[in-house]
């Protein structure tokens, strides 16, 4: 059964890396392929596969309001050129294109995650990448490796606390920290795909990586020591004490590149709005997500179709929405302007919704494939159980890579394999704490090839035709990284 349970992974891998189908076409096929599988092998109940297929919709349903809220946000925001204030802005910290790409893509994304969640960091994060010089599919592929690391404790300890709901988590906190001060690794990945195709592009990367090594870990040790107030703060306090040490390092030109580099120059004739202007629409933007997600985070209705589906009241497409009319209003844009700009962005959002609706039927219908006439167990209960050996400290991380690979989710990846690895490992003696942290931490760095992510942020900038390039940039990364959790998992157990 193991063969049947990995046959649409594998078509799925083969055609994304070895042909040049569009995704939308692919997806299609993996759905089409489960959707057999599901009926003719696992002989699913004809109503679960039906209910399955609507409830990837309905998850699909929330990607598309943060492509719309985050297309429809950006296209507001470049009227008053906000994207190349930023840049004008980063530019007085500093001018070198290695230092600005870090000070975003890890600093800042790390801090929104730990606010928000919901892969809202690489749609803030990618359009401001391309600001400072950075080609758009580079843009894309930094802002998703920024969207890692942090995403162990996620949004104020979500994917520990909802991932895991219902298990013994006791120690999982602590052994997450741990386990994922390897991602002090990250920034060095973000300095080697800005640096690749750069004239002397070796030695704008030899000459950062001080700068790089030193920023990872001035996240992942406060981060660290921040797990013992509560794992709510790690994401949250570990990147704004990280970024306090990293200005101040700027400040008296410490780990510093030797020579600056940049990618773009700043236009002499460019004048420079005042911050409060500048920073107002991602400030807004900010304390709205916040605000929301404390007064909406744990609220929403379910209805039951056969399945069960939450729909939060909590969606960061819907405060982008939001924040899009308040500027909108405070700034005068013309009624006109503004549904011109909202049609465009419908338009361009229809397109990742498929794509999402498809992949997301898939996962449900691996998910819910237990509910069956043949008695078997689900995909994924199949998928897991072939892992049943004694290097599952080593395999773990890449279950929950692969989880997040499908979802896009941390916390939805360790709802579909916490359960069923903490069995495991009881059943092979494994300290099954340890275990479920491999599986957390392995869940964020599978964030990195997430289409779930890589799709919204494709759009936002228009290149959706672009999905499979991106994750050829960041497959490399993700593999180390979760190698290099395998190895720390067989260490420790």
């Amino acid at each position: 059964m193991l063969f049947f349970a990995l046959l649409p992974i594998f078509v799925f891998i083969v055609l994304v890396i070895f042909t040049k189908i569009n995704l939308t076409k692919i997806s299609l096929i993996f759905f089409g392929l489960t959707l057999i599988l599901s009926l003719l092998v696992w002989q699913i109940y004809p109503h679960i596969a039906i209910a399955s297929t609507f409830k990837g919709a309905l998850i699909a349903v929330d990607i598309f309001l943060i492509v719309f809220g985050a297309l429809l946000f950006l296209k507001i925001i470049e009227g008053r050129q906000i994207l190349d204030q930023i840049r004008l802005y980063l530019e007085k910290i500093s001018p070198d294109y290695r230092i600005q790409t870090i000070l975003i893509a890890w600093f800042f994304e790390s801090f929104i995650e730990g606010v928000t969640g919901f892969g809202t960091p690489i749609t803030i994060a990618a359009p401001i990448l391309v600001s400072i010089g950075l080609s758009p599919i580079t843009a894309v592929a930094v802002a998703l490796l920024g969207n890692s690391t942090s995403v162990a404790f996620g949004a104020a300890g979500t994917p520990i606390r909802v991932g895991f709901s219902g298990l013994n988590i006791t120690g999982v906190p602590f052994y997450s920290a741990l386990i994922n001060l390897i991602g002090f690794i990250v920034p060095l990945f973000m300095l080697w795909l800005v640096t690749r195709r750069q004239p002397d592009g070796k030695n704008h990367f030899l000459d950062a990586i001080p700068f790089a090594v030193f920023s990872g870990f001035c996240v992942v040790i406060p981060s660290f020591f921040t797990v013992f107030i509560g794992q709510e703060f790690s994401s949250i306090i570990g990147p704004i004490i990280g970024l306090i040490l990293v200005i101040f390092a700027i400040k008296f030109k410490l780990f510093l590149p030797r020579e600056i580099k940049t990618l773009r120059r700043s236009s002499p004739q460019t004048s420079l709005l005042p911050l409060k202007t500048t920073l107002f629409p991602y400030t807004l933007l900010i304390i709205l997500l916040v605000l929301s997600k404390l007064i909406f985070g744990n609220f929403g209705f379910n209805f039951n179709f056969g399945l069960s589906h939450n729909f939060s009241f909590f969606n960061p497409g819907l405060i982008f929405i939001i924040t899009s009319v308040i500027v909108g209003l405070v700034w005068q844009i013309k009624p006109k302007y503004f549904a011109a700009h909202s049609l465009d962005s419908f338009k361009k959002s229809v397109n990742s919704f498929l794509v999402i609706a498809l992949i997301s039927g898939v996962t449900q219908l691996m998910i819910h494939s237990h509910q069956n006439y043949s008695h078997l167990p689900s995909f994924l209960e199949v998928i897991a159980s072939g892992f049943q050996t004694r290097l599952l400290p080593f395999v773990t991380p890449f279950i929950g890579g692969f989880g997040s690979f499908m979802n896009g989710s941390a916390t939805i990846s360790n709802l579909m394999f916490g359960s069923i690895l903490q069995a495991i490992s009881l059943n092979l003696n494994f300290n099954s704490s340890i275990i479920l942290s491999l599986q957390n931490v392995g869940s964020s760095a599978g964030n990195m090839i997430s289409l779930a992510d890589v799709i919204p942020a494709l759009a936002i900038l228009n290149l959706n035709s672009k999905t499979i390039q991106v994750i050829k940039l960041v497959i490399i990364p993700c593999f180390i990284y979760l190698i290099l959790i395998g190895i720390i998992g067989m260490l420790i157990t």
